[in-house]
């Protein structure tokens, strides 16, 4: 199983390169590391079943979270490509996409936030960011957040399973943001609803999570 992970969320032009690399680092790399170390004996075995911890951000990008979800998304389509020579040596690989999570992951991610320098980018940037993304960030996380527990509970089952699901997505409340993403391939259906979310409804949107 691998679980290893950092975030990282604000305006691009306040995150330093190095920064961006040490996160790379740890949720890329390092799950190539590890699959580099167990996939060869896996091989020589003809069996097993590695499980990755990933996120509902390695299917869709969301606003503010540029590069922790470039890093999903690389984590995904690593597996994506190499799931299927697996398969041939009888190897399961499987993608847990849990939403938000209650941990002090995401609390030391807001203190962060709320006492970082936005020097580096421009006003109306910096207030979109402190007075709308932190803002409707912590509803989401009030309103649809899961207990590590909850997750555990997901990634048991998904071990267990007789047929490992490549896939498996811990919160149902974010299979239409999957879906919509999918149901038109130029991207526009699902950039105009985040748009209008964060830009338009933001006050609906924070009601209705409430």
């Amino acid at each position: 199983v691998s679980n290893a992970g950092v975030g990282m969320a604000g305006p691009l032009e306040c995150q330093s390169l190095a920064a961006m690399q040490s996160l790379m680092d740890t949720n890329f790399f390092g799950l190539v590391r590890l699959v580099k170390e167990v996939l060869p004996d896996m091989k020589r075995r003809r069996g097993g079943h590695i499980v990755v911890i990933s996120s509902i951000m390695g299917l869709q990008g969301i606003v503010f979270n540029d590069i922790y979800s470039a890093s999903k998304f690389a984590v995904e389509g690593f597996c994506e490509s190499l799931v299927v020579q697996a398969l041939r040596f009888n190897v399961a690989i499987s993608l847990v996409e849990p939403g938000p999570v209650m941990t002090e992951f995401e609390t030391k991610l807001y203190e962060e936030a709320e006492r970082a320098d936005y020097s580096r980018t421009d006003p109306e940037t910096a207030e979109i960011f402190t007075k709308l993304y932190l803002r409707n960030s912590k509803d989401v996380f009030a309103s649809l957040g899961q207990t590590p527990e909850d997750i555990a509970e997901h990634t048991l089952r998904v071990i267990e399973a007789p047929r490992p699901p490549f896939r498996h997505q811990t919160n149902v409340a974010y299979t239409p943001m999957a879906a919509l993403k999918h149901a038109d391939p130029s991207g526009a259906l699902v950039t105009d609803a985040f748009y209008k979310l964060v830009f338009k409804y933001d006050a609906v949107l924070r009601l209705g999570l409430r």
